[in-house]
Order: C-alpha cells, then structure tokens, then sequence
C-alpha cells in the first residue's frame, strides 16, 4: 500500500465568497460539493475542483472551528514554521496565469522566471503570487523532479 497523490489542500477564508471566486473565476477550478457543519460552526465550505479533476482545495469560511498547522501570521512577512509555506499548480503558461491571478486581486511575489535548481541544473519557470486571501501560491511549467530516470 503506498499514496496515491495529494487529495485535497483545506484553506480559511477571510472573505469566503471573494476567496470561492478568485479559484473558480482566475484559476479555473469548479466549485464541487458544498455544505455546513454546525457541530464545528462552520457556515460554509466547499471543495472546490481542478480542470485536471485530481486535486480539490477545501474552502472553509472566516469563523469555521477546525484544526490547523501553525498560527495565523500578523502580517505578510510573518512566515509560521512548521506550517504550509505554499503550494504550486502546474501551468502550461506561467506568464498568463501570472498576470490573469494579479488582474483577479492577486499580489505580485515573484515575478515569471526562470531558476535553475541543484547540480546538474534542472531550470524551471515560474512564478508566485499572494492570493486575495493570503496564501502564497506558485505557479509552474511542468517539469520532471525525478532524476532517479
């Protein structure tokens, strides 16, 4: 038995319905199964799903009562360690997420680019963004981490 991939990321939103909508409308996933939960007050939460349908990142609203890693940063130059620092979504065009995200309320990080990785150089092209809600999130051309090939 081993895992198969990654299901789903769970995110609080500050503002749930501009949080829902910078996913569906900027970065192309579609809203799934909605629901609330009283017992853990939760409002509203929703998974919402990617164009390729094998990753979800889970909404939940501003007051939801769930466990979480770390704490929430002051500001956004706190970094919570032990805590997610960010997560990546493959792109075919990482310029043009890049700028559909900024034109969608996300705040510049790192501008398209393109490093190179280790010895022997792996170059990948990328970019992150601050979304509207805070997350750090990076976009990147697909690329093979596997040199054991």
């Amino acid at each position: 038995m081993s895992v198969k991939g990654l299901a789903h990321v769970a995110i609080q939103a500050k503002d749930y319905e501009a949080t829902v909508a910078f996913y569906t409308e900027a970065l192309g996933f579609k809203k799934g199964h909605h629901w609330s939960l009283p017992a853990f007050q939760i409002k509203e939460a929703s998974m919402l799903i990617s164009p390729d349908q094998k990753t979800c990142i889970e909404i939940f609203d501003q007051d939801a009562v769930i466990p979480a890693q770390g704490r929430r940063a002051a500001s956004e130059q706190d970094i919570a360690h032990g805590a997610l620092l960010h997560f990546a979504f493959y792109v075919d065009h990482v310029d043009e997420m890049y700028q559909k995200a900024i034109a969608y309320g996300a705040k510049p990080f790192i501008e398209p680019g393109e490093l190179s990785l280790g010895e022997p150089p792996l170059l990948v092209k990328n970019a992150v963004i601050y979304s509207p809600n805070g997350e750090v999130i990076e976009f990147l051309q697909e690329v093979d981490f596997d040199r054991s090939l």
